[in-house]
C-alpha cells in the first residue's frame, strides 16, 4: 500500500516530505525506539507509528531503513526532527487517531504488523 492510501486510511496531515507514493509492506507500532530495531526488518519497507516525536525517532527510522514516520493524536515533531527528517528523505505525518486505533485501522486494510510479516515470509 503507498504512502498517499495510508494518508488517507488514518486522516493524516503530512509534515514533512512529498514522496507519497513509496510503497509500505508493513507496519510498526512502538514507542520503544530498541524495540523498533529489533522488530523491522530492513529490506521490507516500513511505517512506524509513534507517540513519540523528538529527534531520535528519526535517527532510529534512519538506522532501520524506516522511510515513513507518523505521530499519533495530533502531535508535531519539533524542528530538529522536521530537519533530520528532510536531510534523510524521510516522510513524516500526523493522525489525531491514537496508536490503537492507527494501527487497527490499517490492520483493516491489510497491512501487517512486524512479528506477522515476519511470519507469513
Amino acid at each position: 500500500m503507498n504512502l498517499a492510501k495510508i494518508k488517507e486510511i488514518l486522516k493524516a496531515d503530512l509534515i514533512v516530505g512529498s514522496s507519497l507514493e513509496r510503497e509500505i509492506k508493513m507496519i510498526c507500532a512502538c514507542d520503544l525506539m530498541s524495540d523498533v530495531l529489533s522488530c523491522v526488518q530492513t529490506r521490507f519497507s516500513s511505517l512506524l507509528l509513534t507517540n513519540l516525536i523528538h529527534p531520535q525517532t528519526v535517527r532510529t527510522a534512519e538506522i532501520a531503513e524506516i522511510p515513513a514516520i507518523c505521530f499519533m493524536r495530533g502531535k508535531e515533531p519539533q524542528d530538529l526532527t522536521m530537519d533530520l527528517a528532510k536531510k534523510n528523505d524521510i516522510v513524516l505525518l500526523s493522525t489525531s487517531f491514537s496508536l490503537y486505533e492507527a494501527s487497527g485501522r490499517l490492520y483493516e486494510e491489510g497491512l501487517p504488523g512486524c512479528s506477522e510479516y515476519r511470519e507469513a515470509k
